[in-house]
């Protein structure tokens, strides 16, 4: 079973899509603006959030921006008629986790949910470790040397993603799939953008920096003395 927030401003297709997934077990609320929403999905947890794009009041991209930058996690999968490259761009820049174009077959919704929620399953190692840089991944807490890194949702993913691959080269395409999770080239600077912000984060304050960019070949999180080796 799973925890569902529908935030739709269609009464009649929200009723139909909440009717059949109740109809296979799971728990699922309707908003019916993007304000609702956002209030719904501050006060209550939810495996996934499945947000329209355009909607009065809020709209979802607006809605889901907001909870990201109060540094909520929750999956999100865009279910919206806007269906052009851009529109995905956006959807995914703004902090949505999938994205679904309408009209859809339910099946690959639910397909597309369920992988949302394996994805949220914790791994086994839940404190990660490069150098005097540590992240505990339950608490959500990420330290170098005594000082806390204070990082947002998606900077967090990030990390995370590049100390469970500490000492790789990590590609765009890589961290597009697992990090973005979407398969194409959206043909933008989000990627570069985010390890920027991280890279400040991380090494700015510190003698010895650990994020690395190795041009043309993708992003490394290594110890500077070490990277001869990559």
């Amino acid at each position: 079973m799973m925890r569902l927030l529908l935030v739709e401003d269609d009464h009649k297709a929200a009723d139909l899509l909440v009717d059949r997934l109740r109809g296979d077990g799971d728990d699922v609320a309707h908003a019916e603006n993007g304000e609702i929403g956002l209030a719904q999905a501050k006060q209550s947890e939810f495996d996934v959030l499945i947000v329209d794009r355009m909607m009065p009041e809020m709209d979802g991209l607006t809605m889901v921006h907001q909870l990201r930058q109060q540094g909520a996690d929750t999956p999100v999968l865009f279910l919206t008629a806007l269906d052009s490259v851009e529109d995905r761009v956006a959807g995914f820049e703004a902090g949505g986790d999938d994205y679904l174009v309408k009209p859809f077959a339910y099946e690959e919704l639910r397909a597309r949910l369920e992988a949302l929620v394996r994805r949220k399953q914790p791994s086994q190692e839940t404190t990660l470790k490069l150098a005097d840089l540590t992240m505990d991944v339950i608490a959500r807490r990420v330290t170098r040397g005594a000082q806390d890194i204070a990082l947002q949702a998606r900077e967090f993913s990030l990390l995370e993603y590049l100390l469970r691959h500490k000492g790789q080269v990590v590609t765009r395409s890589m961290l597009l799939e697992n990090v973005w999770h979407y398969n194409f080239d959206t043909q933008t600077n989000v990627i570069d953008v985010h390890i920027s912000r991280l890279r400040n984060k991380l090494d700015k304050e510190f003698e010895a920096p650990l994020l690395h960019t190795l041009r043309g070949r993708g992003f490394v999180l290594q110890s500077a003395d070490k990277l001869g080796d990559l």
